[in-house]
């Protein structure tokens, strides 16, 4: 049983990610989402429009950040979006190596890659899709 996507869309600005926080405390409410995977899909949320505020869109408050979102079955889905160049995506340094564990940023696509039980990037980075499968009750 699929629901209809839906989206919200919000100026590049940092505080604006309090909009998705609210978002991702919104659906696992009303979707009844397992607790556990909670922490995950805010970080990995979080995280994704942080990207697209402050690298895709430079903090451009003239250029948006769109997040849609669906529940589908068990699952959530959720779709990234910003107006920037796009991002080498392939070819990011290990956040893991010992030479970067000290380097405060540079861990996003990790998170989102290790947090979400899938992670796509389309158009050139600009667009990222996450997937959160069996996290509803």
């Amino acid at each position: 049983m699929s629901s209809i996507m839906q989206e919200l869309s919000f100026e590049s600005k940092p505080e604006n990610i309090a909009i998705v926080e609210r978002l991702i405390d919104e659906m696992c409410e009303q979707h009844s989402v397992i607790e556990e995977h909670y922490g995950d899909i805010l970080i990995a949320m979080t995280e994704g429009v942080n990207n697209a505020i402050v690298h895709g869109n430079k903090l451009d408050i003239n250029k948006s950040v769109s997040v849609e979102y669906e529940k589908r079955g068990k699952d959530l889905f959720f779709r990234i979006s910003d107006e920037g160049a796009g991002f080498d995506y392939e070819n990011l340094p290990d956040p893991t190596a010992p030479e970067n564990l000290e380097r405060p940023n540079r861990r996003g696509v990790f998170l989102m890659r290790n947090l979400a039980d899938e992670c796509f990037f389309e158009d050139n980075g600009r667009i990222i899709e996450l997937v959160f499968t069996g996290v509803l009750r």
